[in-house]
């Protein structure tokens, strides 16, 4: 896919998510992107970050007004602190530009509902950055989860469900992205993840806590989240999915995911290498490298099946053989809006997910499980 006349994009922010999750990949894919502008409100050097770390120049805009008062922009990338999200994409939208969301979306079901109604009514694409879909360990999981009875790493029926994204950072860091709570920030993509491998839950249960004590402002570092599942929904019995982060846990590598069914289980340590690769990586060429995206074996995820006696074990690996790709999150969004085609991220998709974590936070405070209404 390419484009006669590529998009026109800027980047709200050259913090980490825009020179680490955004520019990268704007800059990779010049047959379907841009890099028009970016939004840089103090700019330190005469090239800005941009410059700085990529070696291109760019327009450096300092204010929103000027960057929707830019005709030639077509798309935006909201990479902003997540209490800006609403505001800024609320502009850009009403301004006619389609507009591509970090997550978490926004901080109310009631701010993502309205953006949705303004980029409908003005036939705008409105993508949340759901980029985690693209781990290579996630990708992994759901090939294992659609292997049918008859494979031999067939692990059944789901019983069982855990996903962690655990940290051990005993000091407190001055940053807005542990200012603004654990489940916003990686609570959204366990949810994510969560709700599109199983889709919406019938019940949450949610313990969120402040482990480092932090009272002013009240700050959640770790919670553990329950979504219950009914019989039928994907599977013919009741499952449970834990969703866990915890600021202090010294397990190393961490746990990743827990899979219970009722033929076998499935266990995977350590991360997607991606993050990591983006915030060393000298050159864009590099997303397009060997290598790029590839789990290291040791990380590899364990099947371990019954056997038919009901007693034995056959342990196996279970690779992540597909190496994590969020360039195809970029892909599908250029695609979108060029080619009406579907998008791999429904806003509808995002907006639960912030529907989730406003019933966890409640769930929390009000000590008991709620129902998840249906939809």
């Amino acid at each position: 896919m390419a484009f006669k006349d590529p998009i026109k994009t800027c980047v709200l922010g050259v913090g980490l998510a825009g020179l680490t999750f955004h520019v990268p990949f704007i800059l990779a894919l010049p047959e379907l992107f841009t890099l028009h502008a970016v939004l840089e409100r103090n700019p330190q050097t005469p090239g800005g970050k941009i410059k700085d770390r990529f070696g291109v120049d760019t327009t450096i805009y300092r204010t929103i007004e000027e960057v929707v008062n830019d005709k030639e922009i077509e798309l935006v990338v909201v990479g902003t602190p997540n209490d800006t999200h609403y505001p800024l994409a609320k502009d850009v939208l009403e301004s006619g530009k389609h507009v591509l969301v970090d997550k978490p979306v926004t901080e109310t079901v009631a701010q993502a509902n309205e953006l949705d109604a303004i980029a409908k009514a003005k036939g705008l694409v409105l993508y949340g950055y759901q980029n985690r879909r693209w781990d290579s360990d996630h990708l992994a999981l759901k090939s294992l989860l659609a292997l049918p009875p008859s494979s031999p790493q067939y692990i059944g029926n789901l019983l069982e469900f855990e996903s962690h994204y655990d940290r051990y950072r005993p000091g407190i860091r001055a940053s807005w992205k542990d200012g603004v709570g654990a489940v916003y920030d990686l609570g959204s993509h366990l949810l994510d993840r969560a709700l599109n491998l199983f889709g919406r839950p019938a019940k949450i249960t949610a313990f969120v806590q402040n482990i480092h004590g932090v009272t002013k402002p009240d700050v959640d570092d770790s919670f553990m989240i329950y979504l219950h599942y009914n019989a039928g929904t994907p599977f013919p019995n009741k499952f449970t999915v834990l969703l866990r982060s915890h600021i202090l846990s010294v397990q190393a590598p961490q746990l990743r995911y827990a899979v219970c069914g009722t033929k076998g289980v499935f266990t995977k340590y350590g991360l997607d290498t991606q993050e990591e690769q983006l915030k060393v990586m000298p050159f864009v060429s590099g997303i397009f490298e060997p290598g790029y995206g590839q789990e290291p074996q040791e990380i590899y995820g364990t099947v371990e099946n019954l056997g038919e006696d009901g007693v034995s074990i056959a342990k196996s690996i279970w690779p992540s053989r597909a190496p994590g790709q969020y360039i195809e999150l970029f892909r599908n969004l250029a695609g979108a809006i060029r080619n009406n085609e579907e998008m791999g991220v429904k806003w509808a998709e995002t907006t639960q997910v912030i529907e989730m974590i406003e019933l966890a936070y409640r769930s929390s405070a009000e000590g008991r499980t709620l129902e998840v209404l249906a939809l």
